[in-house]
């Protein structure tokens, strides 16, 4: 977890791109957890989903934090966290259902579909309204996005008209 906190600090300005290949790292993870023979092999698959848990975390904290308004930053960081929290309740009991009826291993493959869900939500998202455009330059995929739209007036008003003469 602690390599995944590093891995996501290190960069200047959280991408797109790295939360989409946390969320697919992750799933991978778990599938790989829940196919395991021994539990050495478990363990390795575990650092797997630790590296990217964080990863993904922190990139989106960073992410959100860095792309709010300042004056709204507290409220999006509160609606976020409401969101990540309030659904451990609702997945919890789910998962914990299916470990009891079908075995743990049916549980991290709940897990891993969660991850896989995750990212072709987000690809889709980006398709959709920010022109995702995939590379594969210098032996590493890179994603592209559209800027986002500020959410400002775009029609400067007679203030502002007044401001710059």
């Amino acid at each position: 977890s602690v390599a995944g906190a590093l891995l996501a600090a290190r960069r200047a300005q959280p991408h797109i791109g790295l939360l989409l290949i946390g969320a697919v790292v992750f799933g991978i993870g778990c599938t790989l957890a829940a196919i395991m023979p021994n539990y050495v092999f478990f363990g390795l698959a575990l650092i797997i989903i630790g590296v990217s848990t964080q990863t993904f975390t922190t990139s989106t904290n960073s992410l959100v934090q860095l792309s709010t308004e300042p004056a709204m930053r507290g409220r999006v960081v509160a609606i976020m966290l409401a969101v990540a929290l309030g659904g451990a309740p609702l997945g919890a009991p789910v998962v914990g259902w299916v470990a009891d009826r079908f075995g743990p291993r049916w549980a991290l493959g709940v897990g891993a579909a969660s991850g896989f869900a995750a990212a072709m939500v987000g690809i889709y998202y980006l398709r959709k309204y920010r022109h995702l455009r995939v590379s594969f330059r210098a032996g590493r995929f890179r994603f592209s996005v559209d800027e986002l739209i500020a959410w400002r007036d775009p029609v400067p008003s007679k203030q502002h008209a007044d401001a710059s003469t």
